[in-house]
C-alpha cells in the first residue's frame, strides 16, 4: 500500500562525525514539540533522512509547511512510500510528477541505499523514465536542466518517490548548542539576530528592556507577538521584561550626566541580561550591535560599556548594514513573519 509522507532532508547534520546520532536525535523531538497540532503517527530516522508518518497515511502541504520552520532541516518532500514493486512506485512517480504543476522538460534520478535491491539506477532510470513518456508525452526528457526532477529512492527496503520540495531554515537543531540570552526589542535587527543564534542550535531566552514610565507599553505587546512568531521553530524560552531604570535609585540617575545616562542604562541592561543568564544557565548575551566596538563609556575608562557583564557577547549581525538586515528580513519568507509592522527601534 502506498503510504504519504513527509521526507525530511539535512545537510550540515550529516557532515557529524560520531555524535550525528545525537544531533539526529535532538532534531527528532524538536520536530515532535513542532508538530503537536497535527496528527503524527511516528517520527522516525532513516539512512540520511528523518520520515514523519501521518495517522491516516496522508501526510498533508500544513504538516510540510510546519516542519519547514524548524531548524535543522535543509529541505522537505511531501514523498509516497511504497514497497520494492516495480508496479506501485512507477504509479507513485507518475503520480509525483502529475503535482509539479507547469512544466515543459523532467528527468528522474534513481538511488538505492540499499544494494540487496536488485535493479541497477541506470535500469531503475530508464524503467520510470519511459512509464513517464507514456503518461506525458507532450513533456520532454532534459537531463541537464529539467523544470522537474522525480527521485526514486530505495532505502532500506522501501522505495521513497518525491517531486517537488519545500526548502527549509537550514542550521542546527535547536538544544545543540546550549542557552543565550537575546537582547530583544521590537525593531529590526535584534528579531533576525536572535533568529541567527537560533538557527545555529542556540535556545534563545530573550529580553526586553520596555521604556516605561517614560514612553508606552506598545513595545511590549511587539516583542510579544515577536516571541510568539516564533514560538513554532522552538528556538525561544521565556520572554523577560523589564524596565531598565528599574533597578536604578533616583539618586543614581540625579548623580550621572544626561550625556551619559543612555551608556548607565545600557550597563544596567548587561548587568540585568547577565543575571538572567546566570539564572537560566546561558553561556552569552546576544545582541544586535553591528559595531566591532561599542563607543567609549568616557566615565573613567574607554572600554566599552559590555565589559559590565562577564558574560560573552554574541554581535551575529556585526558583517551586515541595516538595508541588508531589512532585506533579509522582509525577503527571507521564514524572517518575513517575525517583526509586526513598527518603526525600527534598534
Amino acid at each position: 500500500m502506498t503510504e504519504r509522507l513527509c521526507l525530511v532532508h539535512y545537510h550540515e547534520i550529516g557532515l557529524k562525525g560520531k555524535n550525528r546520532s545525537t544531533f539526529e536525535n535532538q532534531l527528532v523531538a524538536n520536530l515532535h514539540r513542532a508538530l503537536r497540532a497535527h496528527p503524527v503517527a511516528n517520527i522516525a530516522r532513516i539512512s540520511g533522512y528523518v520520515t514523519v508518518e501521518a495517522k491516516d497515511g496522508r501526510a498533508t502541504r500544513e504538516m510540510a509547511d510546519a516542519i519547514a520552520r524548524v531548524p535543522g532541516v535543509a529541505r522537505v518532500s511531501l514523498a509516497y512510500k511504497c514497497g520494492l514493486d516495480e508496479p506501485e512506485y512507477i504509479a507513485a512517480a507518475i503520480a509525483a510528477l502529475g503535482e509539479c504543476g507547469e512544466f515543459s522538460s523532467f528527468k528522474v534520478h534513481a538511488r538505492r541505499s540499499s544494494t540487496t535491491y536488485p535493479r541497477h539506477t541506470i535500469e531503475m532510470n530508464q524503467l520510470v523514465g519511459t512509464a513517464l513518456c507514456e503518461a506525458f508525452p507532450d513533456k520532454k526528457v532534459d537531463v541537464h536542466t529539467p523544470d522537474a526532477t522525480v527521485v526514486v529512492h530505495v532505502v532500506q527496503g522501501s522505495t521513497y518517490v518525491y517531486a517537488a520540495s519545500e526548502v527549509g531554515v537550514g542550521g542546527l537543531p535547536v538544544g545543540t548548542a546550549g542557552k543565550v540570552v537575546t537582547l530583544l526589542s521590537s525593531g529590526f535587527d535584534s528579531p533576525v539576530a536572535t533568529w541567527m543564534v537560533g538557527r545555529r542550535g542556540a535556545t534563545c531566552i530573550p529580553v526586553h528592556f520596555s521604556g516605561r514610565p517614560m514612553t508606552s507599553d506598545t513595545s511590549e505587546w511587539l516583542c510579544q507577538d515577536i516571541v510568539e512568531a516564533l514560538a513554532p521553530s522552538g528556538i525561544v524560552g521565556r520572554l523577560y521584561c523589564r524596565s531598565p531604570s528599574a533597578p536604578v535609585s533616583a539618586r543614581s540617575r540625579l548623580a550621572v550626566p544626561q550625556s551619559l545616562r543612555i551608556i548607565m542604562y545600557r550597563r544596567v541592561m548587561f548587568r540585568v541580561s547577565e543575571r538572567i543568564a546566570r539564572l537560566e544557565g546561558a553561556k552569552a548575551i546576544v545582541t544586535a550591535s553591528r559595531s566591532v566596538r561599542s563607543p567609549p563609556r568616557r566615565l573613567t575608562t574607554s572600554r566599552p560599556s559590555t565589559r559590565s557583564s562577564s558574560c560573552p557577547s554574541l554581535r551575529p549581525l556585526i558583517g551586515s548594514d541595516k538595508q541588508e538586515i531589512i532585506r533579509r528580513r522582509t525577503g527571507d519568507r521564514h524572517l518575513r513573519h517575525l517583526v509586526p509592522d513598527a518603526p525600527p527601534t534598534c
